[in-house]
């Protein structure tokens, strides 16, 4: 593994802990985490795209140390995708930029596509479809038990809710990893995590993700319309969110949009088989282009 360059960037009055890879100066590759993971989870695929003349960039979201804890308790969606924005342009990335999203990385991909979707030259989500993609099993009789069978699977959200549910992380966050992707050692994952989530705010802030999404962040959601071209990777094993949904939703993926199904891999695809996703995404991204500015 090519170690990484650990930086601190600047943006919307606070400082963003980074991992980064690549030459600075050159076009930007900006990776988003999820939950329950930090910015190590790009280990595999920063060098490699680092080897395609990306400057590669994965920040810790807001949060997660070493990146500061949010002002007044924002973690909805629209606060990440701000962030994004904002990183960006701290980093002097231009139109030639990408942006990869895993977990509620993927949610906030997909909100830069429906809000700025000419920002990024490519996109890639991964684990998790479109919020619309979500709620429509419910809405047909023969998707139904699609649906139950994903209610049950996303228990975590309504315990995540449960005032105190942090002070149960030490247990819950090893079991989601051995349940969203069944036979992975996370063993450093996990040291990685908790590393991020040293204390009770950092824990709670971890939670502030779902609980600010389930009050006043439900309407981003539900009004979310994905605008741009996404590569969709999606893990068959996965534990957390069913394959059968993205695939269910994907001809109504943006045009120009690609769904791939990963086999053998669960909800963290890109540590699981990186043999498998690394070489698709640099085939969607592909080499920088020249700076036309």
């Amino acid at each position: 593994m090519v170690a990484p360059e650990q930086i601190s960037v600047r943006a919307r009055g606070m400082n963003f802990g980074a991992l980064a890879w690549g030459e600075p100066g050159d076009a930007l590759a900006l990776l988003v985490h999820g939950y329950p993971d930090t910015a190590w989870t790009w280990r595999h695929l920063g060098p490699q795209l680092a080897a395609l003349g990306w400057r590669v960039v994965a920040p810790f979201t807001r949060g997660y140390l070493p990146t500061d804890l949010a002002p007044d308790d924002r973690y909805r969606v629209s606060d990440q995708m701000n962030d994004v924005l904002a990183l960006q342009e701290a980093l002097g990335g231009d139109g030639r930029s990408v942006l990869v999203g895993h977990d509620w990385g993927a949610v906030v991909t997909w909100a830069v596509t429906a809000s700025e979707p000419d920002r990024f030259s490519r996109y890639v989500a991964m684990s998790v479809p479109p919020p619309a993609a979500i709620v429509a099993p419910l809405k047909s009789f023969s998707t139904l038990p699609v649906a139950a069978r994903q209610l049950r699977m996303s228990w975590y959200f309504l315990f995540n809710q449960l005032p105190g549910s942090e002070r149960t992380l030490a247990r819950l966050i090893p079991k989601l990893w051995r349940d969203w992707s069944p036979g992975y050692d996370a063993t450093e994952d996990l040291r990685n995590v908790f590393e991020a989530l040293d204390g009770p705010d950092r824990r709670r802030a971890a939670l502030r993700y779902y609980r600010n999404t389930l009050g006043a962040g439900v309407g981003e959601l539900v009004r979310m319309k994905p605008g741009a071209p996404v590569l969709y990777l999606h893990g068959t094993g996965d534990g957390c969110a069913q394959v059968e949904i993205g695939a269910m939703h994907s001809s109504r993926l943006p045009r120009g949009s690609r769904f791939e199904p990963v086999d053998g891999a669960g909800h963290f695809l890109h540590l699981e088989r990186p043999e498998i996703v690394n070489p698709l995404i640099s085939e969607w991204i592909g080499r920088p282009q020249a700076d036309r500015g």
